[in-house]
């Protein structure tokens, strides 16, 4: 691997890791305001609309210029959103407008992240050959899945008493901050400087790109076609499905354990959201695992993400902590083990028919439109008022429920085509366009 894939891989874990830790000081901050709770899902909800709402036009700025740049310009947004948090109380607003405040911020956040993403995805395709891709997004996802993880972690870790006691007991920190989430956000700012320091060292790939469109109406029409080639293609469909469900399963889980761990548990939202952590460390090993396999088999893992579904189910049977522990260890390493190479597969496809900016744009779409959908439902059926472990029985037959139709959809293509199994590690990029 190249210098500038680990810089790449050290930008994106930082950075992601700050999102994470974002949306649990933030939660934190919504409850010393005495928000709402359905606030919280909120914010996840504006943070995933920012990605289907710029969809179409993320893919031509991360091709338009070097993508180390544009992972750094969208690092410093992430940044901007993070200081209005911290400055929410510094606009005269009432109590219920701070909360607004609040979740218009870590929505600008998501804007930077929504941008962020197609330049870090793409510049992978840029910097390895086919063959390495698997390995390579082993890497890359591995520390995504870790990053959202460990992000939630490290939140919850920065607000909790012991932590927020002595960040607060500095009497440098007393002159900024007053409370454990404004010490958390006063943190968490600086984990994405450091995000912005490993950006400004990735170096130039030399790779461009044809001038982009920049008419918003024909950036639109053009998206819509580069939605409709990956949908079409009979590899890109298939890949696509998987990752699209994968993410949207991923942010509702993350949400869910946290519910979980309340209710099911009796933890607090510290402890609660350290929950994702144990799952971790079962996706370093599935993530690891995955690297083995190499591109043409990527395939073969699908029955494995129907697994997750299963072991999902489970959760609400668990409650020592060796047992909660051991189902979280196994549930992230079937997640990181089915999903390296789908989005290795995924990325190739999309790398060969479009450029690497609009495939990833495009993913992003699907993922993130999943996402809104997934946690609109989870918000009704809290505000329903269904107990959790009901929430989690539907949520684990919904995912192993489509797997499986996405295994019997595959195996079809491959019984109509048999030859589409040739098509996977080609050169070149751009066939579609």
């Amino acid at each position: 691997m190249k210098r500038g894939f680990y810089l790449v891989m050290g930008a994106q874990a930082l950075s992601s890791l700050a999102d994470n830790a974002l949306f649990i000081a933030a939660i934190a901050l919504i409850q010393e305001l005495h928000g709402p709770d359905w606030m919280t899902p909120a914010m996840k909800w504006c943070f995933a609309a920012s990605y289907v709402a710029l969809a179409a036009f993320v893919g031509a700025f991360a091709d338009s210029y070097p993508k180390g740049r544009v992972m750094f310009i969208t690092n410093a947004l992430k940044v901007t959103g993070c200081l209005l948090m911290f400055c929410y109380a510094s606009f005269g607003l009432s109590s219920t407008g701070q909360t607004y405040l609040v979740c218009a911020a870590y929505a600008l956040v998501g804007i930077g992240a929504a941008a962020y993403s197609p330049a870090k995805y793409g510049i992978v395709t840029e910097m390895l050959p086919p063959h390495l891709l698997v390995k390579g997004n082993s890497w890359i996802e591995g520390l995504t899945v870790i990053s959202i993880i460990l992000g939630t972690v490290v939140g919850g870790w920065l607000i909790s008493s012991s932590v927020s006691s002595w960040l607060l007991a500095h009497e440098w920190a007393r002159t900024l901050v007053s409370t454990p989430a404004e010490a958390a956000i006063l943190v968490i700012a600086f984990v994405y400087l450091g995000a912005a320091a490993c950006n400004l060292l990735i170096p130039h790939t030399h790779i461009t790109y044809p001038p982009q469109q920049k008419n918003p109406i024909k950036l639109i029409a053009t998206f819509r076609g580069y939605v409709r080639t990956l949908w079409r293609d009979k590899l890109g469909q298939i890949s696509l499905a998987v990752t699209t469900l994968f993410w949207g399963a991923g942010a509702t889980l993350q949400l869910i354990v946290i519910e979980w761990g309340r209710s099911h548990l009796g933890y607090g939202l510290d402890k609660a959201s350290m929950l994702m952590g144990v799952a971790a460390l079962g996706t370093v090993v599935g993530s690891v695992l995955a690297g083995r396999i190499p591109l043409t088999r990527a395939l073969s893992v699908l029955p494995v993400g129907a697994l997750m579904g299963v072991v999902v189910m489970m959760m609400p049977l668990v409650y020592s902590p060796w047992s909660v522990y051991l189902l979280l260890l196994i549930t992230g390493a079937l997640a990181g083990f089915f999903v390296v190479p789908m989005n290795a597969l995924l990325q190739h496809r999309g790398h060969v028919l479009l450029s690497a900016g609009h495939s990833i744009a495009v993913q992003n779409f699907n993922e993130q439109l999943n996402i809104l959908l997934m946690v609109a439902a989870y918000t009704i059926m809290l505000k329903l008022h269904l107990p959790i472990n009901t929430i989690i029985v539907i949520f684990g037959l919904l995912v192993t429920t489509l797997m499986a139709l996405v295994i019997i959809w595959a195996r079809a293509n491959l019984r109509r085509d048999p030859s589409l199994h040739g098509l996977i590690g080609q050169e070149g990029h751009g066939k579609a366009l």
